[in-house]
């Protein structure tokens, strides 16, 4: 599927905090926590625990969220089909978009069991 300037903006208008309680449900109903979650965010972002938590109680939308964020060098490494996109054919213009579907894919894997030394994905040496 192709990404179109519409979804881009749709996402970057919908609110971060709205989602976020979305993403925890859905990882408990898995076995997961809400600390794992969180790992999982602030790996990918680059913000700390505090930071976050204002993103959370806040009004923030995905687009200021991921302008704001420092995206984890290794998010290159992030592939694979979330809700029906193949991430890596995202075109780099809707960058909001594919950080979403990013960061979706690794909570994903954490609600289905993965282990967390492979969703952080680490270079190999």
């Amino acid at each position: 599927m192709k990404v179109t300037p519409e979804k881009n903006e749709q996402v970057a208008k919908m609110i971060f905090g709205s989602i976020y309680p979305l993403y925890l449900n859905r990882l408990v109903k898995n076995g997961r926590t809400k600390e794992e979650l969180d790992q999982v965010i602030t790996w990918f972002t680059g913000y700390d625990q505090k930071t976050l938590q204002a993103h959370i109680e806040g009004n923030i939308t995905f687009g200021s969220f991921f302008q704001k964020a420092k995206i984890h060098r290794n998010a290159h490494m992030i592939k694979g089909v979330v809700c029906g996109y193949r991430i890596e054919e995202i075109e780099e213009e809707f960058e909001t978009y594919k950080q979403c579907r990013q960061m979706e894919k690794l909570i994903d894997e954490l609600a289905r069991g993965r282990k967390m030394e492979k969703i952080l994905r680490q270079e190999k040496k």
